[in-house]
């Protein structure tokens, strides 16, 4: 089962609520926390250690200039201009290449090998018996975002229960982690912001015609707009967290509060329930 906790914005508070919720839920069960926001992970901060990690790669071109004869047979087929075939000579782009393998298949004279290059690493540990981190993390300079992703989804498929932490937003990467999901779990904010990007998350979760709730961070009395946008799109808000000092207090310095404070313990163990009965589970 795969459980996505999503925001249309960074900054709400999705990886707060994807830690508490991984750490109740793993005290009963086994469970994957996978952070799939690999421009700037941070789960691993609420879980400190170390495990094995593992290069991300993809192929990129290369081109032999003793068989290329510049027919410009590559270029024409690449669509996103990383090949650039002139009179005598190939400009090459890596940067918007995305490692279809089609130039090597149409060069006419096998001049086109492929090479890998490292988009990014994926680390894996066990923070506790029943509970298995795994981190992606994109390589500096690297744009290829989804490539990550979908190594991340690739070492956690086949496990019982997952949690993904999603990077912020609806662009492709939000769409790689979201494709396939068993639920949607939305965190936004009581603000014009969090409401504006709270209405693009329903849309990609719609999208892909998944069941979805919400979370409400940092609650005080301004959140009558986002609890009227909920009961106009039949979105049940399963979790209000005030807008508290202690809590920004735990959270800053990467205490988890379901694990110090009882009450939150209790509260984030519902919320796992509901989740998970929306998804269908148990």
């Amino acid at each position: 089962m795969l459980i996505a906790i999503a925001s249309g914005k960074g900054g709400t508070g999705k990886t707060t609520v994807a830690v508490n919720l991984a750490c109740v839920l793993s005290s009963s069960s086994p469970l994957t926390l996978a952070d799939c926001d690999v421009e700037e992970p941070n789960a691993h901060l609420f879980f400190p250690g170390s495990g094995v990690k593992e290069p991300v790669t993809l192929p990129v071109p290369v081109i032999d200039p003793g068989r290329c004869d510049y027919c410009g047979k590559c270029g024409l087929f690449c669509q996103y201009g990383a090949l650039i075939v002139l009179k005598e000579r190939v400009l090459q782009y890596p940067q918007l290449c995305h490692s279809c393998g089609g130039c090597r298949l149409v060069c006419p004279t096998h001049a086109i090998s492929e090479r890998p290059e490292q988009a990014g690493t994926i680390e894996r540990y066990d923070p506790t018996p029943s509970l298995h981190l795994v981190t992606g993390r994109l390589a500096e300079g690297s744009i290829h975002t989804p490539t990550v992703i979908r190594a991340v989804r690739d070492a956690v498929d086949g496990a019982p229960l997952v949690l993904l932490d999603a990077p912020p937003g609806t662009a492709c990467a939000a769409m790689e982690t979201l494709e396939g999901c068993d639920f949607c779990l939305m965190v936004t904010e009581p603000t014009p912001f969090g409401l504006h990007d709270l209405r693009l998350i329903c849309e990609l979760a719609r999208l892909f015609r998944i069941p979805a709730g919400v979370v409400i961070n940092r609650c005080d009395d301004e959140d009558t707009a986002v609890e009227a946008f909920c009961r106009e799109q039949d979105l049940p808000v399963l979790m209000r967290i005030p807008f508290d000092r202690t809590i920004a207090l735990m959270q800053g310095s990467s205490r988890i509060i379901s694990r110090d404070d009882p009450v939150w313990r209790d509260r984030f163990r519902r919320l796992g329930r509901d989740c998970l009965a929306m998804a269908g589970g148990r």
